[in-house]
C-alpha cells in the first residue's frame, strides 16, 4: 500500500530552481529517499524500490547529490536489506 505526503510550498520556489512542479516534486522525493539512506535509516535497495528505479541508478542519484555509497557500512546495509524483505 502507498501512502502520500504532501509538502505546501510557494510557487516561486520551483521557478526559482527552473523545474516545473512535477520535476520538483520528484527531485523533493529523491532528495528525501538520498537523505535517509544517508542517514542509516533505510537501505539503497529500498531506497531503489520506492523510487522504482535499480540500484545501480539509486547509486547514480547518490553521486548526483555528492553522498559517498560507504557513508552506511555493509553490515548496516545487509540488516536493513534483510529486514525489509
Amino acid at each position: 500500500m502507498e501512502q502520500n505526503i504532501s509538502v505546501n510550498y510557494p510557487e516561486s520556489l520551483a521557478s526559482s530552481l527552473k523545474m516545473n512542479s512535477s520535476e520538483f516534486s520528484n527531485e523533493m522525493k529523491n532528495i528525501s529517499l538520498v537523505k535517509l539512506y544517508e542517514i542509516g535509516r533505510i537501505s539503497s535497495t529500498l531506497a531503489s524500490k520506492v523510487l522504482k528505479i535499480t540500484r545501480l541508478d539509486f547509486l547514480d542519484l547518490l553521486q548526483k547529490y555528492k553522498v559517498s555509497y560507504f557513508a552506511n557500512s555493509l553490515e548496516s546495509e545487509l540488516e536493513n536489506d534483510f529486514a525489509n524483505a
